[in-house]
């Protein structure tokens, strides 16, 4: 039986750990990642001759690792390469969790999108087409409702589809200025060249053109960790073609 890792995101309060909790049940326990304060909960779910591994990130707001919660999800996103990211957002605040959503879509094409708390929307009135947000996204969206068990096997068979090559995605990615879009493309081709299809370039441009120092230490730490000393170099050079 083969086993497929899925990396829970979303903000605080969508109802994620319900989520975790109603496919996982008693059959998850707490990983301490290397190098890292915060704690992982994973858990374990079979179906249809599968075994999925659910890690259950901390809720955040963004990726920009302005916290140590922020750092853990994002880094796990990025270099732990998960099979599926499965973002779940709160239907009843769409606007706020799409925030989350779009830089996720920056960073990985195998991403899911959960529909949470549907039961919640249909009582306020709220309607969503998840077909429509599909279209704008790139990528598939499933209305569901976690604490009610609803849904759950649609989503079960669109985590199996895509872990197994079915479902190919076409994740919307945020368009900036054209003098940042060039910068962006130099920056990008430069990384391209060191990491390769390893981690995402133009993602990782975006954020070195930022500044973000906490991302550029742990692509140095990936890089050393893989025996490409060489790139090391690579990697600065490229970080400092965006402080001219």
């Amino acid at each position: 039986m083969r086993t497929y890792t899925i990396a829970l995101a979303g903000n605080p309060n969508t109802g994620k750990s319900t989520l975790f909790n109603a496919l996982t049940g008693l059959k998850q326990h707490t990983d301490n990642w290397s190098g890292k304060t915060v704690s992982l909960a994973s858990g374990y779910y079979e179906y249809k001759n599968s075994r999925f591994r659910f890690i259950d990130l901390p809720g955040t707001y963004s990726l920009f690792s302005n916290s140590a919660d922020e750092e853990v999800a994002r880094d796990y996103i990025v270099f732990e390469k998960p099979d599926v990211t499965l973002l779940v957002l709160d239907s009843t605040a769409l606007e706020r969790s799409l925030n989350l959503a779009l830089q996720v879509l920056e960073m990985t094409d195998r991403v899911i999108v959960c529909l949470n708390l549907m039961d919640e929307a249909k009582k306020k009135g709220i309607k969503v087409d998840a077909g429509k947000l599909a279209q704008k996204l790139g990528v598939p969206v499933i209305p569901i409702s976690a604490r009610n068990n609803e849904g759950l096997d649609t989503l079960s068979e669109q985590l199996l589809l895509m872990c197994t090559g079915s479902i190919r995605t076409t994740p919307y990615r945020m368009k900036y200025n054209e003098r940042l879009e060039e910068e962006i493309a130099k920056l990008e081709t430069e990384l391209k060249l060191i990491v390769g299809d390893e981690y995402p370039a133009r993602w990782l441009a975006i954020r070195f053109l930022d500044g973000d120092r906490k991302l550029i230490d742990t692509l140095k730490q990936k890089l050393a960790a893989s025996d490409r000393g060489g790139m090391i170099y690579g990697a600065a050079k490229a970080l400092g073609s965006t402080n001219r």
